[in-house]
């Protein structure tokens, strides 16, 4: 599953990498979790015949799908991740999926491998080559009881590649940059049609970093969270015998 990603590029590399034709500035945010806001990329209006301006826009979305059809949000699963091998039938993803495919910029993200520890050895996973990836993502707006709404998504994911399954069994799908225009054209190409684009990404495209336990916890939102480091087996053990305040951080995974 993908329960954590980092986005650390400027507003005008990512505007390029997305073909967008702006962003509003932002900040580095090296430690993303689900309920907060995240950039998605949707295709936007049609351009007038000759117009060279892009095609897509940014939204700011609630990370957490909630489907349009659910009554009562208190008794609804938080939907960050949906598998990419049912979301075309699944209730809760078909009509994202047919009509509000999305880009989710990302600069890479975290994994937990369980080692027989409470919350396991975290790693930081980014592309080998650096630079920015895009993963596939969905948007549902929701309309609350009081008549308000809200943009809300979550992160299309398979199963892992060589690279990432001794971490763990499960990947963001990576869409290539030549098919950013397939993966969010919703207006001729149905889910069928793009079902190609739903693998996991090729091999030695990323590389995983272990780091300490510091991205267990939403509050450390700095760059030291993604220094190399490792959770070792004492303080684990420390661990045990007195449990920290914040352990219930890793409750969503």
């Amino acid at each position: 599953m993908c329960g954590r990603f980092a986005l650390t590029a400027t507003p005008d590399q990512t505007a390029a990498f997305l073909g967008l034709a702006e962003l509003e500035e932002f900040p580095a945010r090296y430690n993303i979790a689900p309920t907060q806001p995240v950039l998605m990329a949707i295709a936007g209006a049609l351009r007038a015949p000759g117009s060279n301006l892009p095609d897509r826009r940014a939204m700011l979305v609630r990370w957490g799908l909630i489907p349009a059809w659910v009554k009562d949000t208190r008794e609804f699963p938080l939907l960050f991740n949906a598998r990419s091998e049912g979301a075309i039938e699944k209730a809760s993803f078909k009509a994202a999926m047919r009509h509000r495919r999305a880009l989710v910029p990302a600069s890479g993200f975290y994994e937990w491998r369980q080692t027989g520890g409470k919350k396991g050895q975290p790693y930081w996973i980014r592309p080998r080559h650096g630079g920015l990836v895009a993963f596939a993502g969905l948007i549902e707006t929701y309309a609350e009881p009081g008549g308000s709404e809200m943009d809300t998504g979550a992160i299309l994911t398979v199963n892992a590649n060589a690279d990432i399954a001794h971490i763990h069994d499960r990947m963001p799908v990576v869409i290539d940059s030549c098919d950013f225009a397939r993966w969010l054209d919703c207006r001729t190409l149905e889910p069928r049609d793009v079902a190609d684009l739903l693998r996991p990404a090729q091999p030695d495209f990323f590389e995983a970093i272990p780091v300490s336990d510091l991205v267990n916890k939403v509050a450390n939102t700095g760059p030291e969270i993604q220094e190399r480091g490792e959770v070792g087996p004492e303080l684990e053990k420390a661990r045990r015998r007195k449990p920290a305040a914040d352990d219930s951080q890793m409750t969503l995974f």
